[in-house]
């Protein structure tokens, strides 16, 4: 049995739960997520949390079983406390603003680069070179957050760039001929 999917999944108060089928609703202060469920998977309300079970030992099953036990248990955290990234912006005159709620990263390119935020997402710009992905469904945060570093990636070089917050760049020594004049 999956170690992950056999664990139950605990509802805090002031979170509620619908399970219909193919369907799990979650909603709570900070919103609402719906999940769509392999129909033969079996999602059940017992005592209090929610049990993620699977009809056979079919390999299809046994890989589903985690999943969606994961799935359900970060819609039930992100309703309740949401979710986070951060990313930081290295060099010299990159910088990033907010403009209602669009993101304007100005990171070297001939005009600022504007991001708008989907529904669901809101931006966060603590400094110039911080940048924030706040929201509840934490896939989505996490390709925006991504979206946002595709615009300009670290390079190895110098390590100018957009990076994940505490994310390691590794650098390359530049050209070793130089060096030797």
């Amino acid at each position: 049995m999956s170690r992950i999917g056999k664990r139950p999944i605990p509802i805090p108060p002031g979170v509620d739960v619908q399970i219909s089928e193919g369907l799990v609703r979650v909603s709570g202060p900070k919103g609402q997520l719906e999940l769509k469920v392999h129909p033969k998977m079996i999602v059940q309300r017992v005592d209090g949390t929610i049990r993620v079970q699977r009809p056979s030992d079919e390999r299809f099953f046994k890989q589903l079983h985690g999943l969606y036990r994961t799935l359900i248990a970060n819609m039930v955290q992100g309703v309740t406390e949401g979710f986070r990234k951060d990313l930081e912006i290295h060099g010299v005159g990159y910088r990033a603003a907010l403009e209602g709620k669009t993101l304007v990263l100005n990171v070297g390119y001939s005009h600022p680069v504007r991001i708008e935020p989907p529904p669901g997402i809101s931006f966060v710009v603590e400094s110039p070179t911080r940048i924030g992905v706040v929201g509840i469904d934490k896939q989505l945060v996490g390709e925006i957050a991504a979206q946002i570093r595709r615009v300009r990636p670290p390079e190895p070089y110098q390590g100018k760039g957009i990076r994940y917050a505490g994310e390691v760049i590794r650098r390359k020594a530049g050209k070793a001929g130089k060096a030797r004049k």
